[in-house]
């Protein structure tokens, strides 16, 4: 299977670190190094982590008025995103659903888009397909690395002087030990980080640099997953996909004030309906009251064991110090506090309705 599979530019260095390498997203990837996902995840929340994040696919849109033309694709205020400054977005479908989720950097004269690896090849072709008078460029040359955690500014800052003055969400060209990137100061994590696209031919070489600092090691998808989940951070494909609206989904700040009014965009009116009347269902985040993690399609059941939602996302949270979950419930079910039983091998286990996140997001704001 590992013929079929793609690699990143770091894939002889994950093996070289004793990653431990699995099929994702089309990609062979490394879920864990011999930290374990455990020390891993708490090392990121600790110290500093670097992921390789380069089968994500990295886009520039190109043309007239290309903030104006994304706008028709997406529900976020691009054309009121300062220069350098970055909007998490959503691709929608004419349902109100949401094809991906993605990072869009206003560039000025273009954009620098960001989609996930599953979508990526149909994110693009749809893009393309729907402005049919701008010019998207794929980044193939061009690898992405993230480095999260509340070391991370002090750790760039060594190789790039002034890197730590970067505000969350935006973005600048730096270069890191001679090496001329494009750094935002974004993440996955929850924690402060950046995300470095670096040309591919150089991506082991800075790799190797950041690795050799003290604070920083190796981290694999499993603790990415964990990281985000107790922030509660939607995985496109799980949390959020075509059959959800932003409304349902929990992502009202997505869809930008002046775009409710004007519209424009793929499934605007279901997303109206949603604001207005309100949905069915919600996602909501939700703590198992044992000690055993549920996991994504575990049954949501209310007191009385009608089936009332799903989980989309659980585990354990090792800086929670319990399992967490996210899923979505009927929206009487929602609010906080609310008692409900999770199906587990046929077995009811007691959880609750918490606020999300399990843990405080720490972005640097400045």
């Amino acid at each position: 299977m590992s013929d079929t599979l793609k690699t990143t530019p770091l894939h002889a260095l994950h093996q070289e670190l004793g990653g431990k390498m699995v099929p994702f997203a089309g990609y062979d990837m490394p879920v864990q190094y011999k930290l374990g996902i455990m020390k891993e995840h708490l090392h990121t929340r600790e110290a500093c982590g670097l992921f390789d994040v380069s089968h994500m696919g990295q886009a520039l849109l190109k043309g007239d008025d290309v903030q104006a033309a994304i706008e028709s694709l997406t529900p976020s205020d691009i054309k009121g995103l300062s220069v350098d400054g970055i909007r998490y977005s959503l691709l929608m479908n004419d349902e109100g659903g949401i094809r991906d989720d993605f990072m869009v950097t206003n560039r000025g004269d273009h954009l620098y888009i960001v989609v996930n690896a599953a979508c990526k090849d149909a994110d693009f072709a749809y893009i393309a397909a729907s402005l049919p008078n701008h010019t998207l460029e794929l980044l193939e040359d061009r690898a992405l690395l993230a480095l999260q955690g509340p070391k991370a500014a002090e750790v760039l800052n060594r190789f790039a002087p002034g890197v730590d003055q970067l505000i969350f969400m935006n973005m600048g060209e730096y270069d890191i030990a001679g090496i001329p990137c494009l750094v935002s100061r974004s993440g996955y994590t929850g924690e402060d980080g950046y995300e470095i696209s670096v040309p591919a031919d150089r991506c082991e070489e800075l790799a190797r640099k950041l690795l050799a600092e003290n604070e920083v090691e190796a981290i694999g998808l499993g603790a990415r997953d964990s990281l985000r989940l107790e922030v509660g951070l939607c995985l496109y494909g799980s949390d959020i996909d075509t059959t959800t609206s932003p409304i349902e989904g929990g992502l009202n700040w997505a869809v930008g004030k002046r775009r409710r009014e004007e519209g424009g965009f793929p499934g605007h009116d279901v997303v109206m309906k949603h604001l207005a009347d309100g949905v069915e269902r919600k996602r909501v985040g939700i703590k198992p009251l044992g000690r055993a993690p549920a996991r994504a399609h575990t049954e949501i059941a209310d007191t009385d064991g009608n089936i009332i939602g799903e989980i989309t996302s659980g585990g354990f949270g090792p800086s929670f110090g319990g399992p967490v979950a996210m899923g979505y419930v009927k929206t009487d079910f929602s609010k906080v506090g609310t008692e409900i039983n999770l199906i587990v091998r046929g077995k009811s286990m007691p959880a609750e309705i918490v606020k999300l996140p399990f843990v405080p997001q720490r972005y640097y704001k400045g």
